[in-house]
């Protein structure tokens, strides 16, 4: 795809440290900066996945920025001692947020009020250090909106990651002052989310890829990517009927700000 933009876009949620990208990660981060995807947010999942997440984010520093957390899907009986690795790294290294952190219902609720705990602790960690957080919701709005807004006492701030929610939600999370996550699910011909974002001021938005997941169309079913955030700020500009670049300033803007980068 050829160059849209006179300026970049953010990529705020990608998963490109992963071993999907472990044999072709230097021309994944060079399609995204032919597509002016110039800087990349990386939330991080667990243990695990911290050596991979830190390598890539200092073997690209001016272009890959990390987040440490712990993801809800990964909480189990061993919660306690992710979390600690997530306090000693946080004293460690550098981080531009807290993240992936939330609630995850979608398979289960065994592990629901140990997610629950982490994710109040980790909001904690946030406060704490002012940095802001990226927010997992899956099946569980409800249950995390309460905590934020219990948490909020002005100083939190954030994204509510891979938003596909209703007009209500959106409103809800806005006046929480955050800010609302959009990625390749608005390209898909079923998602109501257009209709829903006609609705959402374009300054509470930030644009994310979720790479490796929910490529946009028509990569839909290809393993996602950064440089693929350019499909996704096509269909907001149709949403907007702004120009395109002017939806790459006002969302890079908000990312800028939001994680001082």
């Amino acid at each position: 795809m050829s160059k849209f933009f006179l300026t970049m876009l953010i990529d705020t949620h990608s998963h490109i440290y992963s071993e999907d990208f472990h044999d072709d990660i230097d021309e994944v981060l060079q399609n995204a900066y032919n597509n002016d995807v110039k800087k990349i947010i990386l939330p991080n999942i667990d243990s695990g996945s911290i050596k991979r997440l830190i390598d890539l984010s200092n073997a690209y520093p001016h272009v890959c920025y990390p987040l440490m957390g712990l993801h809800p899907t990964s909480v189990s009986e061993d919660y306690k001692e992710e979390l600690s690795v997530v306090e000693y790294w946080l004293d460690k290294h550098k981080f531009y947020g807290i993240g992936e952190i939330g609630i995850d219902l979608y398979w289960d609720r065994t592990w629901f009020e140990q997610q629950k705990e982490a994710f109040i602790h980790q909001i904690k960690l946030a406060k704490a250090r002012k940095l802001p957080i990226v927010i997992h919701v899956r099946e569980s709005f409800k249950e995390v909106y309460e905590i934020v807004k219990a948490e909020q006492d002005g100083s939190l701030k954030g994204i509510f990651h891979c938003f596909s929610g209703n007009e209500a939600e959106a409103q809800k999370i806005t006046d929480l002052g955050f800010l609302l996550g959009i990625g390749g699910v608005v390209t898909y011909k079923n998602s109501n989310l257009k209709q829903v974002l006609k609705n959402v001021n374009i300054n509470n938005l930030v644009i994310e890829s979720d790479a490796p997941y929910l490529s946009p169309e028509p990569k839909r079913g290809r393993r996602n990517e950064s440089s693929f955030l350019v499909y996704t700020a096509q269909k907001i500009s149709e949403i907007y009927e702004l120009p395109i670049k002017e939806i790459a300033e006002i969302t890079t803007s908000n990312a800028r700000t939001l994680f001082g980068i």
